[in-house]
């Protein structure tokens, strides 16, 4: 019989992650469930710091949770609470089921990312405003950028773009992950890619030797909202939190209609970092950037790929 821990370890392989590396595993001991990073899924050249991986590792911690608390279970979390492990969360006893949770942990198998452009309807201020609140419950903070500022957003894509495609190592990078056996249940298959086309913010080009699956079609983004989500330190634990705040981010929106596409390519240069972390007048360090809107397309996306969960789940008896 499949226990509310398991189950929850279950749920968070559903969790975005960086280039769909996803790099966790979960250790289950009785009542609890350890969270720990996969070192051999970290990026060498798009994320040598780590903390993309961390963010990712904190989505996949905050989708457990919420199918926790959607199933009416009470539970509490350590964070690094010693050894190599990242958080530790304890079941508590049953409660009754929280609604927000079971709106979100409806949206677990539903959220995916949609880098097709996204049409004319524009998010409305009340719809960010209820985002923001989310992410501040988990730790971290929204800024919404401002019709000013998309060209600065836009230069940081461009130029982090540009320096990841000259750079040997990212394509080596770049290939090895979105070439995966089918097998391994990983990486970002072209079919997801999406053709060039003109687009108010640029995204990552997965697939510069042509065969994007997708087509760029007619739109570029006109009613997207851009987002920065970010925090007050890049510590591992505000990291952690960031991630968190990214699932609960990205469920809700999901939840409200939206389609979302995180953008992690201006963050992972420095130079163009800066620029973003320019958009926050020096209020904190930008973590990610996250397109929102609601997508011209009603062809369904391409199947993602998830890992096995017997290869990410390990039962200690």
């Amino acid at each position: 019989m499949t226990t509310p821990l398991e189950k929850a370890a279950q749920a968070a392989q559903h969790a975005p992650s960086v280039f769909n590396t996803q790099p966790w595993s979960w250790r289950l001991i009785g009542d609890t469930l350890e969270l720990h990073a996969d070192a051999e899924r970290k990026l060498g050249t798009v994320d040598r710091d780590g903390r993309l991986l961390l963010l990712s590792c904190g989505a996949a911690l905050h989708h457990a949770r919420v199918a926790l608390a959607a199933a009416g279970w009470a539970a509490t979390v350590e964070y690094f609470p010693g050894g190599d492990a990242l958080a530790r969360i304890r079941i508590g006893e049953a409660v009754p089921a929280d609604p927000r949770a079971e709106r979100l942990a409806a949206a677990i198998p539903r959220r995916r990312t949609d880098r097709r452009p996204f049409g004319e309807r524009e998010v409305t201020e009340a719809e960010l405003t209820e985002l923001r609140r989310a992410v501040e419950a988990e730790g971290a903070y929204l800024h919404l950028v401002r019709p000013d500022q998309i060209a600065q957003l836009a230069i940081s894509a461009e130029l982090a773009g540009d320096a990841e495609l000259n750079d040997p190592e990212y394509r080596a990078e770049l290939d090895r992950w979105t070439s995966r056996p089918e097998f391994t249940g990983d990486g970002v298959p072209t079919s997801t890619a999406v053709e060039a086309g003109l687009r108010r913010v640029p995204v990552r080009d997965f697939a510069p030797g042509g065969g994007a699956g997708l087509a760029v079609g007619a739109e570029h983004d006109q009613g997207a909202a851009y987002v920065v989500l970010f925090g007050d330190d890049t510590r591992p634990v505000d990291l952690l939190h960031g991630g968190e705040a990214l699932s609960a981010l990205l469920l809700l929106a999901t939840a409200d209609g939206m389609a979302t596409a995180p953008i992690s390519d201006a963050i992972e240069v420095e130079w163009p970092r800066q620029l973003v972390a320019g958009l926050l007048a020096g209020v904190g360090e930008p973590y990610l950037v996250v397109r929102l809107g609601y997508p011209a397309e009603s062809e369904p996306l391409p199947p993602r790929p998830r890992r096995d969960v017997r290869d990410v789940i390990t039962i200690i008896e």
